[in-house]
């Protein structure tokens, strides 16, 4: 089981007057099972997040197909001696971000516009999406515009004290 994120960066490119290949998923090196994948186009000063399911938790596999992002996860394990730690990662063109299940996870468009490809060991489950508000005090998540544009759920997220007190434990 994945305790702490991945980041790997500088996947082997492989050029030819065409353009590029690039493996981005093996199975021998990261051995998750994989089962549904979705994809995000955004504009700058976009964030998505933060978002995890309460049931059917997902390990989730991040590769920026273009563009640049802010990617924030936040440690909602409460059994461990992380719990509630922020972690931020500039993710850009090629770079993969691995969370693991027990993670909230978002990120902010910092290009023009950027396309992030996710790949989940776990179906979506729209009862049991849940999610913490970007921009909670406790957090502290120092996010880099100050005019987000976010959807009517992550306007509405709950606080990170709410999931303290109210959810048993992912």
């Amino acid at each position: 089981m994945l305790k702490n994120p991945i980041v790997f960066r500088n996947n082997k490119k492989y050029f030819d007057k065409r353009g590029f290949f690039q493996e981005i998923f093996l199975k021998k090196k990261i051995k998750i099972n994989f089962v549904f994948s979705a994809i995000a186009k955004s504009k700058k000063n976009v964030i998505r997040g933060l978002h995890f399911q309460t049931k059917n938790k997902q390990t989730k596999f991040i590769y920026v197909i273009d563009g640049k992002i802010l990617d924030v996860v936040v440690n909602l394990n409460k059994k461990s001696k992380n719990f509630g730690k922020v972690n931020k990662f500039i993710l850009r063109e090629g770079d993969i971000l691995i969370v693991p299940n027990k993670y909230a996870h978002g990120y902010e468009c910092l290009s023009k516009t950027c396309t992030v490809l996710y790949h989940l060991d776990d179906y979506r489950n729209p009862k049991t999406e849940n999610g913490i508000l970007y921009n909670d005090k406790k957090l502290r998540i120092k996010w880099i515009t100050k005019k987000p544009i976010l959807s009517i759920r992550d306007q509405h997220g709950k606080s990170f004290d709410f999931f303290k007190e109210r959810i048993k434990s992912l």
